[in-house]
């Protein structure tokens, strides 16, 4: 059995790497992402796409893991991100979770 601390520190690390593909790395290979009950971003290319897309919406994005909580093969991760939109240059902060399976 994986240490899920382990893991969720790997994960925020590739997250403030600012690599799309760090980020697909702790994805199965045909895994996925859904955020907020939209589309599927399939395959660790699909991952990568959105991870791409959030760093280019928040270049100096920063995350941190504001928590872990599991339970048998559910892992719920708790974080928040911070930076910058490239856009209009306003601060961003928000908070969330993930489920991971």
């Amino acid at each position: 059995l994986m240490d899920i601390a382990a893991i969720a520190a790997g994960y925020t690390a590739a997250w403030n790497s600012g690599r799309p593909e760090a980020v697909a790395s702790f994805f199965a290979p045909d895994g996925g992402i859904s955020i907020n009950g939209g589309p599927l971003w399939q395959g660790r290319a699909g991952v990568a796409d959105m991870a791409a897309g959030f760093l280019a919406d928040i270049p100096d994005m920063v995350l941190h893991c504001d928590g872990i909580r599991a339970a048998g093969l559910t892992a719920i991760y708790l974080w928040t991100f911070t930076g910058h939109h490239a856009a209009s240059g306003q601060p961003v902060a928000i908070s969330g979770w993930e489920a991971w399976d």
